[in-house]
């Protein structure tokens, strides 16, 4: 089983969804030849989608880092994988 969860995480898909809704108003802003709407509401949106993604991986919702098998306690290496093959 892989380590990464490939992005699966409250701050990652919170990124996203901000900055898919970002391309959304933009491309509708372009549309109507209202520049407000793609600067403000658009690119504005995408930017708000970068900083609150990084806010929530830093409050602890995104992804953990790998501990490395020196750091690992014994209490998190499973039973049986002491190094034996088998």
């Amino acid at each position: 089983m892989a380590y990464n969860s490939h992005g699966h995480t409250p701050a990652a898909w919170t990124a996203v969804i901000m900055i898919v809704a970002g391309f959304v108003v933009g491309g509708i802003g372009v549309m109507m030849l209202n520049w407000q709407v793609f600067w403000f509401g658009g690119v504005g949106l995408i930017v708000l989608g970068g900083i609150a993604g990084k806010v929530l991986q830093m409050m602890g919702f995104g992804q953990h880092e790998r501990m490395s098998s020196k750091e690992q306690s014994p209490e998190s290496v499973p039973a049986g994988s002491e190094g034996r093959d088998g």
